[in-house]
């Protein structure tokens, strides 16, 4: 039997081939394969990956075993030797997973150096500097990324010798200061792991393979695979690439570019490079780089070669191409190229003008933004005469636009901290790594010492979305001291910065900020996306600014008009709190009598937002408990208000209270206890259709939904009152008006006995967050306090709070809709829970056959844009 191929020569892939490969390996076969100069090299594929975990992270023999068979093959490409001492064939490694995960996973650079084969390196290129500055690069970079040894340690060692010499730069570092430099290092090695540093090359090897293997599950990773959706038993792949070298002298470099400018989407290359450096000088920003233009300067038939096969490549993939390539003494290497990570703007005009361009159809195009992109376009911009009198402090380079304000923390966990505690923040960095990602999601902005517009803060915080400046150089980082400092001014933690990503301008005060105003691209993009759905994007609305709000962002109706949130109003509060204290039901009457006038007006303004887009209003649904007071002082101020005594107040105050109020005395269970509430809001809603169609000449069919139904017999019982009640006015008016009645679907015996339900509904409407509630038998608000023990032991890969449980609440709503069109074939179907604007849901619920998702109005654009994805990707009538 053969045994099964865990390892591919870049010559034996292709781009299809992702999935096994990752991103990487198949973007570097198919470049191969394409005749592009790339290193070769070899691919170990994710099924090694996951084959390593099963293993109980180890590589096994048959593994390894095709690891050293593909490093034979490739010693004969490269006409090099691994561990040689006359002509030594080195190698990156480097991870690869299926969707690019920037900055997550390390890379090791000049694996294969020794004190022996440093010497081979130096007489081979007749450049000991060379020589030794690669080694050094690799003890560090190994014992950092393999060995898990601070790479600060190697910094301090690095900054001392070039203090002492007075270099300013690394290049201005000698051989024999390198010499210096790598004995340190390897002391350190020593010290940290009790072993000398592995000499033997192909035990370099294995670790690193196994580290790269290792970290796929290093926090860092799982965060950012929560973060976008990442499957956990995906795994990596590791990349064994032979090396280049950039750092070879004055006719070699290392760079980065993109095919276009990917902060605007302008058709024009863009990048930097640096000459005689590394790739992970670039990106790490030590140095600042120039921009690639000035290649057709340095080196102008690299720079011609250089910008044909990027035109070649960004044609072949059909999209903006991120590239990394090297230049060995003239000879220009693409080391890389993936689809590149852009911010909104630039996602919305690179799409459109590729369908100008006649690159791409429609269809394609709409593939090509992420949804959850569209938010930061709906992102704060500074308010305009408020920064004419701002003062700048400071500029660096516009990495990720927006405007953000905060206050200045100089720690992921400070920054993490306060934002959990409600505080705007701002991350100031020397240059922020991986390690980083926590506090990078909870600031509002991030600002960073060093970097360029391709380093981990540029590119991380462009694909969430978060206004960032980097290569702040004006600004001096004092970390002990938890301040910075700039033209002789100290910044200290918890002081109100401004940064500004479009501009790269840094202000040292708070500045308001206002939302923006949406253009051109953005209008055409989504005008495209409109045409393709077929699900409609309906908004949850409690109040007609919010409702205009979403009708701006292309809502087409309210899918969710929650009543209770209009009481908590400070002139209405007293009358519910008589209702609810009310002994009796004639004095229940009176108070709701008082609050009519105030739900009819409401439901006026709504109805007059949304014009004849149709409109959901659900009955009211909290216990009672929560429209009361709790503390004594306050019960006494009431009960002095109603004119009753504070022990009757506080004895019916206790009686409401529940124990688990998620499945107390609240919902329908309300009207069945009171029916006279439902006849309230049932007047309230009717009145105020009937009086906007007559003055406004809207066709309104008011939507009345009965939150918390079981059972067919609590909604037969309440819609009784609701249509006795609405028939009579209607009557009286001499007009006419349609209704309908229906239900949220969010208790999982509901979803259950849909088929059911469905003889007494027109229509249902499923609240995903308390049927994940109830499904799961956890508790939304305190859920979060043990969530994280079940990512971290890979129970569960995301909140599901967040991204629908589609195997276990999705089953629930699919059952329910089956069973709901069994009974009723025209049953109107639609979502109002939050999954509603979460876009891996909306294509769940596009899958499924609702009519409808509804979420907060920010969200309308993103949901318009995944349910348009949707149809393209699973094409429904």
């Amino acid at each position: 039997m053969e045994s099964k191929k865990y390892v591919y020569l870049f010559r034996e892939g292709n781009a299809s081939m992702r999935n096994l490969l990752g991103g990487k390996g198949a973007n570097l076969a198919e470049m191969t394969n394409l005749g592009i100069p790339v290193p070769q090299g070899f691919t170990v594929s994710t099924e090694a990956c996951t084959k390593y975990y099963e293993d109980g992270k180890k590589l096994v023999e048959e593994v390894v075993d095709q690891i050293y068979n593909s490093l034979n093959e490739l010693e004969k490409v490269t006409e090099k030797k691994f561990g040689s001492i006359d002509n030594p064939l080195l190698v990156s490694v480097r991870s690869g997973a299926r969707v690019s995960m920037p900055g997550m996973m390390d890379t090791i650079l000049n694996l294969g150096l020794n004190d022996q084969t440093v010497e081979g390196l130096a007489r081979l290129t007749n450049n000991e500097r060379f020589a030794y500055d690669s080694y050094r690069r690799f003890i560090q970079m190994f014992s950092d990324v393999v060995m898990g040894i601070d790479k600060r340690k190697f910094e301090d060692v690095l900054d001392e010798v070039k203090e002492s010499i007075g270099a300013k730069f690394d290049t201005d570092l000698k051989s024999s200061d390198l010499k210096l430099i790598v004995n340190k290092f390897k002391e350190i090695y020593k010290k940290e792991m009790g072993e000398d540093f592995p000499e033997e090359p192909r035990k370099q090897l294995i670790a690193a393979i196994t580290a790269v293997f290792s970290s796929w599950d290093n926090p860092r990773a799982i965060v950012y695979r929560r973060l976008n959706d990442i499957p956990g038993d995906w795994g990596t792949a590791v990349n064994v690439q032979s090396m280049v070298f950039g750092n070879m002298g004055q006719t070699s470099g290392t760079g980065v570019a993109f095919t276009r400018n990917p902060a605007t989407g302008e058709n024009a290359i863009f990048g930097e490079y640096l000459i005689n450096a590394q790739g992970e000088d670039v990106v790490a920003g030590i140095r600042t780089p120039q921009p690639i233009t000035k290649l057709k300067e340095d080196l102008p038939e690299c720079y011609e070669q250089f910008i044909n096969i990027a035109s070649n490549l960004e044609n072949h993939y059909k999209d903006m191409q991120d590239m990394e390539f090297t230049i060995e003494q003239g000879k220009l290497y693409f080391l890389q190229t993936r689809n590149g990570k852009r911010t909104a703007q630039a996602a919305l005009k690179i799409a459109v003008d590729m369908v100008s361009e006649g690159l791409i159809t429609k269809e394609e195009a709409i593939l090509k933004v992420d949804p959850k992109q569209l938010d930061t376009l709906l992102h704060p911009n500074f308010d305009v005469e408020e920064l004419k009198s701002a003062k700048v402090i400071a500029k660096g380079l516009p990495a990720s636009p927006g405007a953000a304000c905060g206050k200045v923390y100089f720690t992921a966990e400070e920054a993490k901290l306060h934002h959990e505690l409600g505080e705007k923040v701002i991350l100031v960095r020397q240059e922020t790594s991986p390690e980083d990602i926590e506090g990078m999601v909870a600031a509002e902005g991030i600002l960073t010492v060093r970097g360029g517009m391709t380093s981990h803060a540029a590119v991380v915080a462009r694909g969430m979305g978060t206004c960032c400046v980097a290569g702040c150089g004006d600004i001096k980082v004092i970390e002990a001291k938890r301040t910075f400092e700039v033209n002789g001014e100290s910044y200290n933690e918890g002081d109100y910065i401004s940064l500004d990503g479009t501009t790269g301008y840094v202000y040292g005060q708070a500045i308001k900020t206002v939302d923006p105003e949406i253009s051109g691209y953005f209008g055409t993009f989504m005008g495209w996306a409109d045409e393709l759905r077929v699900m409609k994007v309906r908004t949850n609305a409690d109040t007609p600014r919010d409702a205009r709000q979403a009708v701006k962002f292309g809502a087409e109706g309210i899918g969710l008009c929650r009543t209770e949130h209009m009481f908590f109003d400070e002139d209405r509060i007293p009358a519910v709190r008589e209702m609810i204290v009310a002994d009796a039901e004639e004095q229940r009457r009176k108070a709701l009598e008082k609050l009519l006038p105030m739900q009819r007006e409401d439901f006026i303004g709504i109805y007059e937002a949304m014009e004849d887009r149709p409109v959901t209003i659900r009955f009211l649904d909290p216990p009672l408990h929560e429209f009361l007071p709790t503390e004594d002082e306050d019960i006494e101020e009431l009960a002095k208000d109603m004119g009753i005594s504070f022990e009757h107040l506080k004895l019916t105050v206790e009686s409401l209270h529940e124990f688990n109020p998620m499945m107390g005395h609240r919902g329908c269970r309300l009207t069945v206890s009171y029916p006279e509430i439902a006849e309230m809001q049932t007047r309230a809603v009717i009145e105020a259709a009937l009086d906007v169609k007559k003055r406004k000449e809207y066709n309104i069919v008011p939507e009345i939904m009965i939150p918390l139904i079981g059972e067919i017999k609590e909604l037969a019982f309440v819609k009784e009152i609701v249509v006795s009640t609405a028939d009579e006015i209607i009557a009286n008016s001499g007009m006419e008006l349609k209704y309908h009645v229906g239900t949220m679907i969010e208790i999982p015996r509901a979803a259950i006995t849909a088929d059911e339900i469905a003889k007494e509904a027109d229509f249902f409407s499923f609240g995903t967050n308390d049927l994940t509630q109830m499904s799961f038998g956890f508790s939304r608000d305190d859920a979060g306090k043990f969530l994280n023990d079940y990512y971290d032991k890979k129970i569960y890969d995301f909140d599901p709070f967040q991204k629908l449980d589609q195997f276990g609440v999705g089953k629930l709503v699919k059952m329910a809709c089956e069973l709901g069109r069994k009974t009723r074939p025209d049953i109107k179907l639609g979502i109002c829970g939050e999954h509603g604007g979460d876009p891996s849901s909306v294509e769940f619920f596009h899958n499924t056959g609702l009519n409808y998702v509804s979420c907060s109005p920010f969200r309308v654009p993103v949901a318009r844009l995944a349910a348009a994805q949707a149809q393209v990707k699973n094409p429904r009538k």
